[in-house]
């Protein structure tokens, strides 16, 4: 029997926030561990939870650009249970009246068409602690908890079970980061934890439209975990049913040694939490005043800016959509544009030698990081536009830009690269041509493929620094001379 996934994801992102959601400690990653703490983070009796505004204002402007439900009025609730790493043996959350539900996500599938993914609800939280097992150390059985990031503002976005297959969480995956990107609610690094996918996925015979045991995995710490965990929970639960057994409805974790997903608890239900309004805690009024004030500085959107880049500035599909995947990327090409107007030259050579020294800065490199700024590059694309310098001179310029933060005019300028003037290029042309008597033969002949192969040893023996927009009518020049 051939079975089909059916894919849910629940996203937890870290707000984009100076200070924790009921309290003033800083939110800055990489602090040492329980330093940025208080009575309020740590559970302390007698402490009391303020609202962060900011937060909030971030939570439902997502809520509003996911087309969501917005109430009018939402509250806070404790979800109770016990864990290290949560001080209060509680967390607040919302349960009961969350900031929005029943919105929508369109993604874009590898073929070009969309799909649009129901979202069921959105709500604001505290994120917990982080608990720390050390590793590499022979007689171990402790773990040590670092509560810097309780507190932390964490957006979950709950999807309903639209995906089906890698394909489609994949392009949903990069979607929402874009455009948690997009909206400035997050910097998303996942590397920090700033960003979570939690995967549901169930199986079910193809063709069928009933829904299978969904299983529930945690701490997936990457994209590329996340599509391994889909590939060995759809091979773990076709086995399961093929064999004539169930699947258990449970929440898992992934073993990236085994390759596999392993069972850590049963799943529990919203009775097992216990929620109960937080009395410590205000309800919240969202008036028509707030969500029109939110919702104007909504941005514009990876989808609409994407379609944007090739109406405006004439691009490709594909390279519309690699430069607006990023809204660093976006940002810095239409920074470049407005300096120089040439779209098409700039988007190559972001797409290719920026693209290039960026992964070599690491995965988690954004243009934002390249030291390269959007100027310098417009300005490197003008001098081989006005002939300034070759493609081959700019070649060997933008390594050096990297390096030094120079200017492309600056390291022009030291370095003598400046393409040679018509008197001291004839000369070069005039060997070469003497050397090449079969070439000029052939050019002279209608075969005008073999400039081409004057024009390389032009080239080469001016080390880049000839103009090809000079050197073929000076070619054409001195052969329609010597006829004459």
């Amino acid at each position: 029997m051939e079975f089909e996934p059916v894919i849910g994801f629940e996203v937890h992102t870290e707000l984009k926030t100076n200070s924790k959601v009921w309290c003033g400690c800083s939110t800055e990653f990489g602090a040492p561990p329980n330093t940025q703490v208080c009575p309020v983070c740590l559970g302390m009796p007698g402490s009391l939870p303020v609202l962060n505004r900011h937060a909030f204002d971030i939570a439902l402007k997502v809520g509003l650009a996911l087309n969501c439900s917005i109430p009018e009025r939402t509250y806070f609730d404790r979800k109770n249970y016990y864990y290290p790493d949560l001080p209060k043996n509680y967390q607040i959350s919302q349960q009961y009246e969350p900031l929005g539900r029943d919105g929508w996500f369109d993604i874009e599938l590898p073929d070009g068409s969309c799909k649009r993914i129901e979202i069921d609800n959105l709500h604001l939280e505290e994120d917990a602690g982080k608990n720390i097992h050390p590793e590499g150390q022979m007689h171990v059985d402790y773990s040590l908890v670092d509560l810097n990031r309780a507190g932390t503002p964490l957006l979950e976005i709950v999807t309903r079970p639209d995906l089906r297959g890698k394909e489609e969480a994949e392009a949903f995956m990069r979607g929402m980061k874009a455009f948690l990107e997009y909206l400035g609610a997050s910097d998303c690094k996942m590397q920090e934890g700033r960003l979570r996918f939690e995967l549901n996925i169930s199986v079910r015979p193809k063709g069928s439209d009933v829904l299978g045991q969904k299983v529930e995995v945690k701490n997936l710490n990457s994209m590329s975990v996340v599509l391994k965990c889909i590939d060995a929970e759809i091979e773990r639960q076709s086995a399961l049913l093929e064999q004539g057994g169930r699947v258990a409805q449970e929440t898992r974790l992934w073993d990236e040694e085994k390759f596999e997903t392993r069972s850590m608890r049963s799943k529990e239900t919203a009775y097992d939490y216990r929620y109960f309004p937080d009395p410590d805690l205000v309800d919240v009024v969202i008036d028509n005043a707030m969500k029109e004030r939110l919702a104007a500085e909504i941005p514009e959107l990876p989808l609409a800016r994407r379609a944007r880049f090739v109406s405006q500035y004439g691009l490709s599909d594909y390279d519309a959509r690699v430069l607006t995947a990023e809204r660093q990327m976006a940002e810095y090409f239409e920074s470049a544009v407005s300096v120089h107007n040439n779209p098409k030259t700039l988007a190559n050579w972001m797409l290719g030698e920026m693209k290039s020294r960026l992964n070599e800065m690491g995965e988690d490199a954004t243009a934002d990081d390249f030291p390269v700024r959007p100027a310098a590059l417009a300005e490197l694309v003008r001098m081989i536009d006005d002939g300034s310098i070759t493609g081959k001179i700019a070649k060997t310029v933008f390594p050096e830009m990297v390096a030094s933060g120079k200017s492309p005019s600056a390291i022009v300028e030291e370095k003598g690269l400046k393409p040679l003037d018509d008197s001291a290029l004839e000369p070069i042309v005039r060997k070469v041509m003497a050397d090449n008597p079969k070439m000029v033969e052939d050019v002279r002949g209608g075969k005008k493929k073999a400039i081409g192969g004057l024009m390389g040893q032009i080239m080469r023996a001016t080390q880049g620094k000839a103009n090809p927009a000079v050197v073929t009518p000076m070619i054409e020049r001195l052969i329609a001379e010597s006829e004459g």
